[in-house]
């Protein structure tokens, strides 16, 4: 069978959350779960600081404007783990070009993080907090939740990830005026710092 279901899914996972992708895969790797895991997501040091840079992700996903921030830099991570990904499980497959394979998973990554990134604007026009605790909660158990069901069932699971993307992407077209209140309130809140700089400044 081909792999691409797979490196769909976990492109779709990885725009979520890469390092619970990585980690998730190289545990089912190294348990001897699956033989679908490429022996480079198995080794130990790609396993801890998965581990390591999940853990960050957990914490900074749930803290309001820093969740935002994290987007950002991850903005370029997330899609290049995809690929990466997507090329190693073409690579060990044999069945797929592993160019072809990295393509979809990083294209599919980039999506979901703009979805994932997006959602996270509009959620913080909010101002309470547990939104973002809540939607960080639901990201990490759908990640785990759809990379565990597609090392098994990879077809239906790339199903699944597919109309959640769909989803995701028409939820994030009618939230575009939370998403520019967003950006008003950052420039707002930079103009703000900015004056309040010139003023603490001495007299020259």
């Amino acid at each position: 069978m081909s792999v691409l279901p797979l490196v769909f899914t976990s492109g779709w996972a990885s725009g979520i959350n890469a390092y619970a992708v990585v980690l998730l895969l190289g545990l089912f790797g190294a348990t001897g779960l699956s033989d679908d895991v490429p022996e480079t997501l198995q080794r130990p040091e790609v396993l801890i600081a998965a581990g390591v840079l999940f853990l960050c992700e957990a914490v900074a996903d749930k803290i309001p404007y820093v969740d935002s921030v994290w987007d950002s830099v991850h903005t370029v991570i997330r899609p290049v783990a995809g690929a990466w990904v997507g090329a190693l499980l073409a690579g060990h497959s044999g069945s797929v070009n592993d160019v072809v394979a990295g393509l979809v998973g990083g294209s599919t990554a980039l999506a979901s993080h703009t979805v994932k990134a997006g959602t996270r604007m509009a959620v913080n026009t909010s101002p309470e907090p547990f939104s973002n605790i809540v939607l960080s909660f639901a990201e990490d158990l759908g990640v785990a939740g759809i990379v565990s069901f597609a090392m098994f069932h990879p077809l239906a699971a790339a199903t699944i990830a597919a109309v959640l993307l769909a989803t995701g992407l028409i939820v994030l077209v009618f939230l575009i005026s939370r998403i520019r209140r967003f950006w008003r309130r950052r420039a707002q809140r930079r103009e703000e710092r900015r004056l309040a700089a010139q003023v603490g400044r001495p007299p020259g």
